[in-house]
């Protein structure tokens, strides 16, 4: 086994849904009847979210940044046509999923698999890691971007809403437009490339 990330844990956590009760479906509803102070509290708590999920998507800290910007225009025009009283994050979500999907149409870009930031993968911390440990789990920590970066969009896709977003298959195949089956399908797959590239990288230590 290859440090914290072991094959087993990849998927930890896939039938975690959010929580109810989200205070920024109230900022969203006010910032949709025209009330503009409404944003700065939607910025504040979307944008570490927003920005996370499309550096996992694009790999690129600076991409993901022109991103979530454009995310951030593309809600402000469509504000009107939000659903009162319904959740925001999703709504977010799908918007700057969509960003992401017209950059890579538009500008045909390819993943950039060498600007992916590794310390945005989660790896074991505390007291109790020792060097040798630390450096372990840095290692599959890279593995697991370059394995990320070299798979289908759509496998990483269902792969990050469902392993670091937190979202139920089922929200998560909802926003991407597909039948939780197929997000299912999606995101193992997902995780028997990122399986495969674990157990190689541990048969050649």
């Amino acid at each position: 086994m290859i440090g914290a990330l072991s094959a087993s844990s990849l998927l930890d956590g896939m039938s975690a849904s959010p929580g109810s009760g989200d205070p920024l479906d109230a900022a969203m509803d006010r910032y949709a009847e025209g009330d503009d102070s409404a944003f700065n509290e939607l910025a504040r708590g979307l944008t570490p979210r927003l920005r996370a999920f499309l550096q996992r998507l694009a790999g690129s800290p600076d991409l993901a940044d022109d991103l979530t910007q454009e995310t951030f225009l593309r809600m402000h025009r469509a504000r009107g046509s939000f659903v009162r009283g319904a959740a925001v994050v999703p709504w977010a979500y799908a918007i700057a999923r969509n960003c992401f999907i017209s950059h890579t149409r538009t500008k045909k870009t390819r993943f950039l698999r060498n600007s992916v930031d590794v310390t945005e993968i989660e790896v074991a911390t505390g007291p109790d890691l020792n060097a040798e440990a630390s450096v372990a789990a840095q290692q599959s920590a890279h593995i697991v971007a370059q394995a990320l970066a070299a798979m289908p969009v759509a496998n990483r896709e269902a792969f990050v809403l469902v392993r670091y977003e937190g979202m139920s298959v089922a929200t998560a195949a909802q926003l991407v437009g597909i039948s939780d089956g197929a997000l299912k399908l999606r995101a193992f797959r997902a995780y028997e490339i990122l399986r495969a590239a674990l157990s190689a990288a541990e048969t050649k230590r």
